[in-house]
């Protein structure tokens, strides 16, 4: 844990830091708040420099948090959020960091880091919520864009080698300064902050939009209130958030004076959040303790949800490898009446682990009845088969999910995957193409698929999709090369 701390707050605060940190300009000088900034900073600009990061983040960056549930769970939040925003189709992408700092960031192209800190310290979910609206508010004003725009001796292709350069400096320091050296970016002043109209518009915009997606709106302040006085008490630990985003006393009158004339309300918190947060506590440290913490919990009735606190003991359990006391703990959540995919996914994956595993996917076959569309079961339910070496069973599954998710990155993995265990390397070389080019690395793509063709089992009409496929990236490789020669 102190090494994603230190890496997080050093590596990825400083890569923000250089795409948002720029030297002031004049008030005059800007397009007024709301407005794109440029016809030369294009929203497809923007994002494609916010997908080449998130690239590297999900390779590179040791605290990446891959795990279905926390991700789906943070997407529908975020979602909800979004949906009711300024702008409700610009497309937004929320990831978790295992890191226990108190932190949120956005970057280019709407993609917003949450780290796992900030969900363990809010105290409700309009907390939560409150804190993602702001960062919401920041990606559809532009204000990442705004900023970028104002660096204009920076080129584009330097302010995503940056990046990746700072990414790549995990342990040396030396490595950081070059990598910002040589992206010509030695001229950024290497503050983080964001300007003071800004915070102020995205906590107005951020207020607003909690009030119309059902949170409470005093759940900005209550948390901004709690986090400064966290400063005061654990400076080490909490104060990326505010480096980030200064918390003035104005910022704070502004956010009070809103609330006036609010009348209170009391909004219940969801399940899921209170699982998340139970997922996350089991987390941490060594899993005898994990169990410790939630059994003194349950046993003193020191809880909010009990099902979510015994969905902590039984992921506890999991940790420890203890799979009976795992399945007792989630069949005993699940007895409670609070129906929840996290809760389905957890007694499928303890079953199937036991080798229980016709249960086990009976369990998520259910599930995905009743909730069609939640990925974290599409995603689970599709490895469960491959875990299960049901190969056939999960290429059919892919095939049908890619259907209706043509761009989806891990169930092109998963058809891979399911190739590759049916033994049949050219389509799992034509998969993994796919999974390339989906990550813009067309030269990675072409690579696989000259590897199908060498591969030797392909049939006429497999080869003649990957001959037609080569064709079509081979292209797409020659204009990348000429734009970037212009």
């Amino acid at each position: 844990m102190p090494f994603f701390r230190r890496f997080s707050q050093r590596s990825l605060a400083l890569l923000l830091a250089c795409l948002l940190a720029a030297p002031p300009v004049a008030a005059q000088n800007l397009p007024e708040l709301g407005e794109v900034s440029s016809d030369d900073f294009s929203i497809t600009t923007e994002k494609k420099i916010g997908q080449q990061i998130m690239r590297q983040i999900r390779q590179r960056e040791a605290s990446y948090l891959d795990d279905y549930d926390v991700e789906f769970y943070l997407n529908q939040l975020g979602g909800r959020l979004g949906g009711v925003s300024s702008d409700p189709g610009y497309g937004l992408e929320f990831f978790a960091l295992n890191d226990p700092s108190i932190n949120a960031f956005a970057m280019p192209g709407g993609y917003i880091g949450v780290h796992s800190g900030l969900i363990l310290a809010a105290q409700s979910e309009s907390e939560l919520a409150g804190v993602l609206a702001h960062e919401v508010s920041h990606v559809t004003q532009r204000h990442i864009a705004r900023q970028l725009f104002q660096s204009k001796r920076i080129g584009i292709a330097s302010m995503v080698a940056m990046g990746l350069g700072l990414l790549a400096a995990r342990s040396s320091p030396q490595a950081a300064s070059a990598a910002i050296a040589t992206s010509q970016a030695g001229a950024i002043s290497a503050q983080l902050a964001y300007s003071r109209d800004f915070e102020r518009e995205s906590d107005r915009l951020g207020f607003e939009m909690l009030g119309r997606a059902g949170f409470d709106e005093h759940g900005m302040a209550k948390f901004f209130v709690r986090l400064q006085q966290a400063v005061r008490l654990y400076e080490n630990n909490a104060t990326a958030y505010l480096r980030t985003h200064p918390l003035s006393g104005e910022r704070m009158a502004d956010m009070q004076n809103r609330e006036r004339g609010l009348s209170y309300k009391q909004v219940p918190d969801s399940l899921e959040f209170h699982l998340v947060r139970a997922k996350l506590r089991a987390m941490l440290g060594r899993p005898v303790e994990a169990i410790k913490d939630f059994t003194t919990l349950l046993n003193e009735r020191k809880f909010v949800s009990e099902a979510a606190i015994r969905y902590g003991l039984a992921q506890a359990y999991y940790r420890d490898r203890n799979w009976p006391a795992a399945q007792r703990e989630i069949d005993a959540a699940r007895t409670l009446g609070q129906s929840s995919v996290i809760l389905d996914r957890m007694a499928a994956d303890v079953r199937i682990v036991q080798g229980k595993t016709d249960a086990g996917l009976r369990i998520y076959q259910d599930a995905m009845l009743r909730y069609p569309l939640n990925l974290a079961l599409i995603y689970g339910y599709g490895g469960a088969l491959i875990e299960a070496r049901q190969f056939g069973e999960a290429l059919r599954f892919a095939e049908l999910q890619l259907q209706s998710r043509s761009e989806d990155l891990r169930i092109h993995r998963m058809r891979a995957e399911s190739y590759a265990g049916l033994g049949q390397r050219a389509m799992q070389h034509r998969a993994l193409a796919e999974v390339f080019a989906l990550q813009n690395m067309t030269a990675g793509a072409i690579e696989q698929l000259l590897l199908a063709q060498k591969a030797g089992d392909a049939n006429f009409y497999e080869m003649s999709a990957i001959d037609a496929r080569l064709r079509e990236l081979k292209l797409l490789r020659l204009e990348e090369l000429k734009e970037r020669r212009n």
